[in-house]
């Protein structure tokens, strides 16, 4: 069968298999004629009104009047179904319906949601409005990449088509406003920022939403904090969230830091450890820009695991030798908390930190372990590991929070006592927009409910 897709939300278009179908400017009216009827029958002798301006007290009810509709009708199943399937005829039918002169021949335009644009939009709008939040900004921004003009742009002036151009016009600006508000809820400020000053465009007068673009400016310019996802696993007796903001602002929480299987902390000349990474980070905020205290805490941490192997100075010419199994955790104590060090990566004798999907998921099997050990049942906050300089090439940032949540649940059905009373996923601002959380949210859903 072929596929048919009309649109009425950009230029009008008749498409079949893909391809626009060419219409003559009177079979175009009749074809908008009929969608606005919104799948009712429509009387030849309304079509003969509206479409060909005849007036409803024309007497001569000509034959070359009725040929002419007819004419048209035929043009519009030709297009149809070019291959003459019988597509025209189910689709565009004809029908005799009762009316106060006797019965009245009629057509009636038969599309299912997928074949009529405006159709699909509607069904997508409605559906994100029952949505969680990650989904219907799937479905919201699917709905609105299809309203490319306004409505039925060449019946804009008729009567016949003026309730579904302002249901159509109506339900756009629903969606528009509700995908803000969702941006909004979830932090995402430089995503609601754009359609916001379209709406503050075209509705000079709205005060409300005038004053919201401002809002929004403002966070801005001033940096956004603050939890943007959070469930709670009941069953479990603990919970996963999902911050926007600092790691090393998480106050009252034990903080997860990534390392290579050497637990280097020089960051002199960044040659082995950036400033800029989160190691750097913890050597200037917790440790006083000291790393040698870093590095005695990190030794008596390890006193009790087995190095895996030494390096020789030849081959690696810069920062520590000794290298530990990938997955090895240091917990170290800070001021009533623990920073639990793990070395997911392998750092190469080139400087360069090497992460593999199977590496995150043994480090993350001991650390759930190690923090139910020494966490003092303290909420446990980390970055999103893997995607930092020691990329996991493997996974994209969406799968990498899933598997951490997912590594983490597990964990959490296993340990008594608990692992912690929330695992705390700690994005920077800069980092929310390229990160999925639907297929996070998804399936946190799935473990609370």
């Amino acid at each position: 069968m072929p596929h048919i897709r009309v649109h009425v939300l950009r230029p009008l278009a008749l498409q079949v298999d893909g391809a626009d179908q060419p219409l003559t400017p009177l079979t175009i009216r009749l074809l908008i004629r009929l969608v606005a009827a919104g799948g009712e029958p429509v009387p030849v002798r309304r079509l003969r009104r509206e479409v060909w301006d005849i007036p409803a007290d024309y007497r001569h009810d000509s034959v070359r009047d009725r040929n002419e509709v007819q004419k048209r009708v035929f043009e519009l199943r030709r297009a149809i179904d070019p291959r003459r399937t019988g597509e025209g005829e189910r689709i565009l039918r004809t029908e005799r319906i009762p009316t106060a002169r006797g019965s009245e021949s009629a057509y009636r335009l038969v599309l299912a949601p997928e074949q009529l644009d405006s159709a699909e939009f509607a069904g997508l709008v409605n559906e994100a409005l029952r949505a969680a939040p990650l989904a219907a900004v799937r479905l919201l921004e699917r709905a609105l990449g299809m309203y490319q003009a306004s409505p039925m742009s060449e019946a804009a002036d008729e009567e016949f088509a003026a309730g579904l151009i302002g249901r159509l016009t109506r339900l756009h600006d629903t969606a528009r406003h509700e995908l803000v508000r969702i941006h909004l809820e979830l932090g995402a400020y430089r995503r609601a920022l754009p359609l916001l000053e379209d709406l503050a465009a075209e509705q000079p007068e709205d005060a409300g939403t005038a004053k919201l673009l401002a809002t929004v400016r403002g966070q801005l310019r001033r940096g956004l904090s603050g939890t943007i996802l959070r469930q709670e696993l009941s069953a479990l007796h603990t919970a996963v969230s999902v911050v926007v903001g600092d790691l090393f602002d998480q106050d009252g929480a034990n903080l997860v830091v990534g390392f290579s299987d050497t637990f280097d902390v020089a960051t002199d000349r960044d040659m082995v450890i950036s400033r800029e990474s989160v190691q750097g980070q913890l050597v200037a905020r917790v440790f006083g820009a000291n790393p040698r205290t870093l590095d005695r805490e990190l030794k008596r941490a390890l006193r009790n695991v087995q190095p895996l192997s030494v390096e020789n100075a030849h081959d690696k010419q810069a920062g520590k030798r000794v290298r530990y199994p990938v997955g090895t955790v240091a917990p170290v104590a800070v001021e009533g908390r623990r920073i639990f060090a793990t070395a997911y990566s392998h750092l190469g004798n080139d400087l360069v930190a090497r992460g593999t999907a199977s590496g995150l998921r043994l480090t993350l099997d001991h650390l759930w372990a190690s923090a139910a050990r020494h966490g003092l049942d303290k909420p446990l906050a980390m970055p999103l590991v893997g995607s930092g300089l020691a990329r996991i090439v493997e996974a994209e940032r969406s799968e990498l929070i899933v598997l951490i949540a997912q590594s983490y649940v597990r964990a959490s059905r296993l340990h008594q006592p608990r692992v912690a009373p929330e695992l705390r996923i700690v994005l920077r601002t800069a980092d929310l927009e390229r990160t999925d959380l639907a297929a996070l949210e998804a399936y946190l859903a799935q473990v609370g409910g």
